[in-house]
């Protein structure tokens, strides 16, 4: 059972990533799928989530707007798209998933935004 994340790097200001989050061993639909960030020196942030009925997501009001979650079940990944990116938004991301009192992590990837 893992997570693999992905897709982090060095960014300008205003540039855009795509975070990716594939999962083995287990299967993703009916899990609560997130990301979470910590920038040095601060406490980690719930960045966003969605519910696993695909109804519900969560942003939180630093990136809302910016950002977006999603997941693609046929390639049991998870996605979070992030545009117009800010130094701010510099951080280690880490994506979760959970269910019922199952929770995995992934390892983090690091986003330097900087000029």
């Amino acid at each position: 059972v893992q997570l693999q994340a992905s897709g982090g790097g060095l960014v300008q200001p205003g540039g855009s990533l795509r975070l990716s989050c594939a999962a083995s061993g287990f299967t993703l639909d009916n899990y609560v799928i997130g990301w979470f960030r910590q920038a040095p020196g601060k406490e980690r942030e719930g960045v966003s989530c969605e519910s696993s009925s695909v109804i519900s997501t969560y942003y939180s009001d630093s990136v809302k707007g910016r950002f977006t979650i999603s997941r693609d079940n046929a390639k049991n990944t998870v996605f979070l798209q992030m545009n117009n990116l800010k130094p701010e938004d510099t951080a280690v991301y880490t994506c979760f998933s959970s269910r019922g009192r199952t929770t995995h992590w992934g390892r983090g990837t690091l986003v330097t935004v900087s000029s």
